[in-house]
């Protein structure tokens, strides 16, 4: 072919490229990807929300650990009991283990005033009055449905040396709308409640005097 010809040809199989992109809306973009974190109760209402008062007591939260369906960086629906479904667009902000274990530490706060609270791993001296040792096996939902939490957990005294209590939660909370936002929000309910069954169970400690 004549040189001049197939500058030519390539100029018309360009201009056809570019009209059929015009057409179709240019080329397509990725979805970006959105990233979501677990959030504390309000810490405006302490009052209301205590369900004791502790006096000089140090709570530790933690080894706190996910199964490993739920240990990853993307949220985890649940279509069916046999489905789940892996949203890769849709991610957690930061390790879910860290974000649960920070929030599970702030709402106890508010709910224990007046003791220290501290998340694992801690330095070997300090005194623990009460370890919280907690294993998540299930925490997921689907928009427009319900999400759920299902956790063995334990509190050990006298520096991990002695079982005073092992619980096992199983708990629901409403989702109020069809987004993940909202999903997440009700997950963030959903911890104030375990941490609620966690402040209660240290509180009947207390008052058994178990802690010391």
């Amino acid at each position: 072919m004549h040189p001049i010809h197939f500058r030519l040809a390539c100029a018309v199989v360009l201009a056809g490229v570019l009209a059929l992109s015009a057409c179709i809306g240019g080329p397509s973009k990725t979805p970006a990807t959105r990233y979501y974190m677990l959030h504390s109760m309000d810490s405006t209402e302490k009052t209301a929300q205590a369900v004791a008062v502790l006096k000089g007591n140090t709570v530790g939260v933690g080894p706190l650990t996910l199964s490993r369906m739920l240990d990853r960086p993307q949220i985890i629906m649940r279509t069916s009991q046999n489905e789940i479904r892996v949203a890769d667009l849709e991610r957690w902000a930061g390790p879910l283990n860290e974000n649960v274990a920070n929030v599970l530490v702030d709402n106890l706060s508010v709910l224990l005033p007046g003791g220290e609270f501290i998340k694992f791993p801690w330095q070997v001296n300090i005194p623990i009055t009460y370890q919280v040792i907690i294993d998540i096996t299930r925490f997921d939902g689907m928009p427009g449905d319900d999400v759920n939490l299902r956790a063995r957990w334990g509190i050990v005294g006298e520096g991990g040396k002695k079982v005073l209590t092992n619980k096992q939660s199983v708990l629901s909370e409403p989702i109020q709308g069809n987004t993940i936002a909202e999903m997440v929000s009700a997950q963030s309910r959903l911890l104030a409640a375990f941490s609620r069954e966690i402040a209660e169970e240290i509180k009947r400690l207390e008052e058994h005097g178990a802690g010391r």
